[in-house]
């Protein structure tokens, strides 16, 4: 095509612009921006801390097309569900309609379908791989000479409930006491936290029947040589203790199962209540979860420290307790070091308190097992991210970790979220609102209390409801029951 014009008569003005676009490849940009902002938008602050290569769309079958809710988006719109304050899978999908609202879009339908099928899509062992690479992070351990700067890895077990489905019930059956259909299923979790930065490193996961100790057993790979292990009077177990000790693991527990030794049996007095004792190994019976051949292989006897500790605070259950440990130096392991350190074992609580109270984790969403194990995994990533998180704005304020608000941090990421990705920051904005964050995130550090009790008790009364005691088709609500009264009739 030729233009005629009065400077330059018949020049060819094709090869001079572009091609007109049409509308379909206006909208496509328009649908690839909302994929990339609306979804990822709290992925551009943890992509550090997760590999791209783990999120790539596969090579062909499930998770290999480019769509809406590909591989990449799919994670990171279920990684936002996790860190909302509501949680529910509508919340994604507003989002999407409300970025699409504001950029003129025909938003995308109401139907939470496509992202929940995405979601099922999702390989657990990328998951698990994602998880597993948070916990390497690298710990920066406190230069302070105690105990001769070791890491401790503080366990404990918890747990956690769930929709009241035929499927969920037959991996985790509710408790027997209950009739069916008043109840709700029930897993234990049993964790290793890292207790310098509350880290998670590993877990397993049971039903009702599962006892910390097997699930405990399972996460021995956990442990390299050198570590403490930190454990409550669960844990108390010579078969445990001795296989710790043959990795180079050291252990501190609560004395239990067993009668404190007294200073005419020990083997030597290291101090005031500061006793070398050696236990004989247990006999074998068929109850022990261990076989008869692991049994073979323990030592016949088991060379370790108790200490007595005192509870000078008023308001705990004792006044003091027994500490039985495998740190057998006085003089590199002094008894006050290593009863502080047990007092630092309830950060382990802390630890699981964010995860199910402030996250949410202690009733699950999902409707199957397998979508459980994924929800349960996610969580923990999430968890991970967040401290990680924390401890780059301590290192900047050159706080420990431990003074900075797991609360505090996650309510500043979701009213930054939204800013962090506006389409038109640039990079030194960016950047500028990253400082901010961190700021925001360590400026109200936490007031630490030694010795504050901490009671397993509730204030608040709930409300005065009858318990659900039949199935639901059954149950017959008792008329006026603010005014009833039982009677023996």
């Amino acid at each position: 095509m030729r233009y005629s014009t009065p400077m330059l008569p018949g020049f060819h003005l094709q090869a001079l612009r572009r091609k007109p676009r049409s509308e379909s490849q206006k909208l496509a940009d328009k649908l690839a921006f909302l994929q990339q902002k609306s979804i990822k938008q709290v992925g551009e602050v943890f992509e550090k801390f997760i590999p791209k290569a783990l999120l790539k769309p596969e090579k062909d079958g499930v998770m290999s097309r480019r769509r809406l809710f590909s591989k990449e988006n799919t994670f990171w719109a279920f990684f936002s569900q996790i860190l909302d304050a509501d949680g529910g899978c509508k919340e994604v999908i507003r989002k999407l309609q409300a970025y699409a609202s504001i950029k003129g879009i025909a938003f995308p339908s109401s139907s939470t379908a496509s992202y929940c099928t995405a979601r099922k899509k999702l390989d657990i062992q990328t998951l698990t791989d994602i998880f597993e690479h948070t916990t390497r992070q690298r710990e920066r351990l406190p230069r302070t000479g105690r105990l001769n700067n070791r890491r401790v890895i503080v366990v404990d077990g918890t747990g956690v409930s769930m929709p009241d489905t035929v499927k969920n019930q037959e991996v985790w059956p509710q408790s027997t006491g209950q009739q069916p259909g008043c109840g709700f299923p029930t897993a234990r979790i049993c964790a290793c936290f890292s207790l310098t930065t509350g880290a998670l490193l590993s877990y397993a996961t049971g039903n009702k029947k599962s006892h910390e100790l097997r699930l405990f057993r399972q996460q021995w790979k956990t442990f390299k040589s050198g570590d403490i292990f930190l454990g409550d009077k669960g844990f108390c177990s010579y078969f445990d203790m001795a296989q710790l000790r043959d990795q180079g693991v050291d252990s501190v527990v609560t004395l239990a199962r067993r009668a404190p030794v007294r200073s005419a049996q020990s083997l030597k007095k290291l101090g005031t209540y500061d006793l070398l004792i050696t236990w004989p190994r247990p006999r074998y019976s068929n109850k022990p979860s261990y076989s008869k051949e692991e049994w073979g292989t323990l030592p016949e006897e088991l060379t370790l420290r108790q200490i007595r500790v005192t509870v000078p605070c008023p308001g705990f259950r004792v006044q003091h307790f027994y500490i039985v440990t495998t740190l057998l130096d006085p003089v590199q392991y002094p008894a006050a070091e290593i009863a502080d350190l047990y007092f630092q074992r309830w950060d382990v609580e802390l630890f699981f308190r964010d995860i199910k109270t402030t996250m949410g984790m202690d009733v699950l969403r999902c409707q199957t097992p397998e979508m459980i194990r994924k929800e349960v995994l996610m969580n923990f990533i999430a968890y991970n991210c967040i401290r990680q998180l924390m401890s780059e704005a301590a290192r900047e304020a050159d706080l420990a970790v431990r003074d900075v608000s797991f609360k505090g941090s996650l309510q500043a990421l979701r009213n930054w979220e939204p800013h962090l990705n506006q389409a038109k920051v640039s990079r030194a904005e960016r950047l500028r609102l990253m400082c901010d964050l961190y700021e925001a995130i360590t400026d109200t550090p936490i007031r630490q209390r030694p010795g504050r009790s901490e009671p397993r008790c509730r204030k608040r009364r709930p409300k005065n409801y009858e318990l659900m005691t039949t199935p639901r088709q059954q149950m017959k609500e008792i008329p006026h029951r603010n005014r009833y009264h039982a009677s023996n009739a």
